[in-house]
Parts: C-alpha cells; sequence; structure tokens
C-alpha cells in the first residue's frame, strides 16, 4: 500500500465521521449510504456507489451479482448500521475485496456510539487477509 493509498482511506473514514456527527447513530444503512454520496460529491471525490461485483468460475461469469456500498480509488467500502460489527460483516467485506480482485477495503459501522471502522488489505499471493491497526500500518506502507 501506498502512502497515498492510505491516505485515501483516511480520507473516506473522514467522511463517515463527518456523517456520524451529524446524523448520529442507529440509523438504516440506506441514510448513512445517500448523506455519503451527498458528502463526497461537496468534497470532490470521485466515489462509486454501488459497485457491481461479478464472479467468474472458469471463464464463465456467475449469475450472481454482489453490489458493494461504494467503491473509491481501489478501496471497497461497505457500510453498517449495527450494535456491534460481527465475523459475517467482515467475512462479506473480505469477500468483496476478493471478488473485485482489491487489495484495500473498509467496514465502517454507524450503530455504535463512537463510528467504528476496520481497514483490511488483501494479499492475494497468500491469498490472506491483514487488519490495519495504528500499531501495524505503518509496515504495510511501501513508499
Amino acid at each position: 500500500m501506498t502512502k497515498q493509498e492510505y491516505m485515501d482511506m483516511y480520507d473516506v473514514i473522514g467522511i463517515a465521521m463527518e456523517i456520524h456527527n451529524n446524523l448520529g447513530r442507529g440509523m438504516a444503512e440506506q441514510i448513512y449510504q445517500e448523506a455519503y454520496a451527498i458528502e463526497a460529491k461537496l468534497r470532490g471525490l470521485d466515489i462509486e456507489r454501488e459497485k457491481k461485483l461479478q464472479l467468474t468460475y472458469k471463464g464463465v461469469e456467475l449469475q450472481k451479482i454482489y453490489y458493494a456500498d461504494f467503491y473509491y480509488n481501489g478501496i471497497i467500502i461497505e457500510f453498517k448500521s449495527v450494535e456491534e460489527i460481527c465475523s459475517e460483516h467482515r467475512a462479506q467485506l473480505l469477500n468483496y475485496m476478493r471478488i473485485a480482485k482489491v487489495h484495500m477495503g473498509l467496514l465502517i459501522n454507524f450503530g455504535e456510539i463512537n463510528l467504528h471502522s476496520e481497514r483490511y488489505l488483501y494479499q492475494p499471493d497468500d491469498d490472506s487477509f491483514v487488519l490495519l491497526t495504528h500499531d501495524n500500518y505503518k509496515s504495510y506502507i511501501t513508499d
């Protein structure tokens, strides 16, 4: 991950913080999605809403289509508005990252008292994911 890619993730979370500060917690996901699209546009960021993700099997596109909430500069962004993020929410984001062949993902929860976000890196060489924290993110920045 480059320093710019890290800063892009930082910008995405900043928008979510602004929305959480203005709307509070616990509303429907769709409310936050709509507000996010508005705030991103106000900030001049070209963020794609409802990014279509389609899986292939042996060169054939499968009929099942998934939609990530947002996509921005190589980052899959998934929103939740729940009391607490659980393993199924994480699995959804990680699978979306794998399907899209994207190495960065954000899981953002608007349902908690304080905005909760998790940043992930996908490492396709060994098909693994890393949760970026304040303690380890610097070791994943390449320049």
